[in-house]
């Protein structure tokens, strides 16, 4: 291809929902927004460790949409292969990857360890995919851009963050490419968001790269809150022990503000709450750096922090595992796919009188998704635990735009863009979301293919 076409490849979140990273190519730039994990099925979890499908040495600059793992955590890897350039991203979400990269790394090390302890793992001996050095190596290389600030990246390129909600520091992207403008929502979050504020008013662009992950469902009218009580109450009257994997940055913190309301209101006992993620601890106190990132007022900050036991060290976990209920346990990850919850599931999803809840999306192939199917037995360091505990998911704590929230905001766009492609959905999510678009909306689409690159017109 001629050197002053504009491209834009799809190196990620392509027919699945995590690894987001696209690579835009332009007016001799390359710019990678997002670098994240692949997570969920062993095969896409398999792509971290392949080798990059461009060089890293020829990346201009990065431009991080917010802090999550699937969005983030592949850039420890990318500055290890040689990647020089500067990683741009808001404020709160640089703060954020300050606790979140160092910690995933961590945890890499840990799961290396204790696989080749036990002798659990099919590589010998079990590496990290990257180290807490790499981390700290990493943050070495971001840029804090202002939100609505436009930052020139050479002569001809620059970008704009403006708040998508979601998280605190997330943003959407508008990058100005030698005239011709792309945007990239990142995760857009929901526009009654209880916590976060609602995303920004889209300007116009002529290319649009939106995500889906709801975009085949609706989030159900009901207050979280209540939601949540109706789960807890029956559970807490049994004496369960209730293990709720929950996303360390975001869902960890708006989960244990519902919490603390619900005991002041009477509508919950006050029983004892752990907040058992180092990672969450820390970015819990960023809600009071951050106000205006948020709807909370600096009461609703000082509930939040104080509404569980912090549970710091690894050996203050482990005694959790051996008290009786009723009693929550709050810890990440997520999805269950690594970290202190799963050795929690491994002590108390084997009794029928526990609860096990689960907070937003659950990608399949992580045992979060296994648990929302239905899943009999759940596999962990090698050894298959028999599901008999409940196991509930809660539909109205998600941070993201449902498939009406995303229709309506693409609606407050000033003009159709020229295409737009839908990413960082599972295929049916995806295809759902492509289809309303296109019959209410009628704008061109395109539900692109991993690695598949287009060209786009100036």
């Amino acid at each position: 291809m001629p050197d002053n076409k504009t491209r834009l490849s799809f190196y990620g979140a392509a027919g699945t929902v995590t690894g987001s990273r696209y690579l835009l190519e332009s007016a001799g730039r390359r710019i990678l927004v997002d670098c994240g994990l692949f997570q969920g099925y062993k095969q896409l979890r398999l792509r971290n460790w392949a080798p990059l499908p461009f060089d890293p040495r020829t990346i201009d600059a990065v431009i991080l949409t917010h802090a999550h793992i699937d969005h983030s955590g592949y850039l420890p890897v990318l500055t290890r292969e040689g990647f020089r350039g500067s990683i741009y991203c808001s404020e709160a979400t640089f703060e954020l990857c300050k606790i979140l990269l160092p910690d995933s790394a961590y945890l890499q090390e840990e799961d290396a360890r204790f696989a080749n302890r036990h002798g659990i793992s099919k590589h010998q001996p079990a590496l990290p995919l990257y180290t807490r050095s790499d981390a700290s190596a990493c943050l070495q290389q971001f840029r804090v851009a202002g939100i609505d600030d436009s930052v020139a990246l050479g002569a001809r390129n620059a970008f704009t963050l403006r708040r998508a909600g979601h998280l605190l520091g997330a943003c959407f992207v508008r990058i100005e490419c030698d005239g011709t403008s792309v945007t990239f929502t990142g995760d857009l979050g929901r526009p009654n968001d209880p916590v976060l504020m609602a995303p920004a008013a889209p300007p116009a662009t002529d290319y649009l790269v939106t995500e889906s992950t709801y975009g085949d469902r609706e989030h159900p009218q009901i207050e979280p809150e209540a939601e949540l009580a109706r789960y807890l109450n029956p559970a807490i009257a049994r004496g369960a022990v209730i293990v709720v994997p929950a996303f360390a940055i975001g869902r960890a913190q708006s989960l244990l503000l519902h919490i603390a309301r619900l005991k002041r209101a009477g509508q919950i006992p006050d029983i004892p709450v752990f907040l058992d993620s180092p990672m969450a601890i820390d970015a819990s106190g960023l809600y009071r750096r951050f106000m205006l990132e948020h709807r909370l007022d600096a009461s609703d900050c000082d509930l939040m922090c104080g509404a569980a036991t912090f549970v710091n060290t690894a050996e203050q976990s482990k005694t959790l595992d051996r008290q009786r209920g009723p009693m929550i346990i709050v810890s990440a990850s997520g999805m269950a796919t690594g970290g202190r919850v799963v050795h929690h599931l491994k002590t108390f999803i084997g009794n029928e009188r526990n609860l096990i809840l689960l907070t937003g999306f659950q990608a399949p192939g992580t045992r979060g998704g296994s648990l929302v199917n239905g899943a009999s037995t759940l596999r962990i360091h090698g050894e298959d635990f028999p599901v008999r505990a409940e196991v509930r998911q809660l539909q109205a704590s998600s941070s993201h735009a449902d498939a009406n929230e995303m229709v309506a905001w693409l609606k407050r766009f000033p003009e159709p863009p020229r295409r737009t492609f839908i990413t960082h959905g599972e295929p049916g999510a995806s295809d759902a979301l492509r289809q309303r678009i296109e019959r209410q909306l009628r704008w061109s689409t395109l539900v692109p293919e991993y690695r598949q690159t287009v060209e786009l017109d100036a």
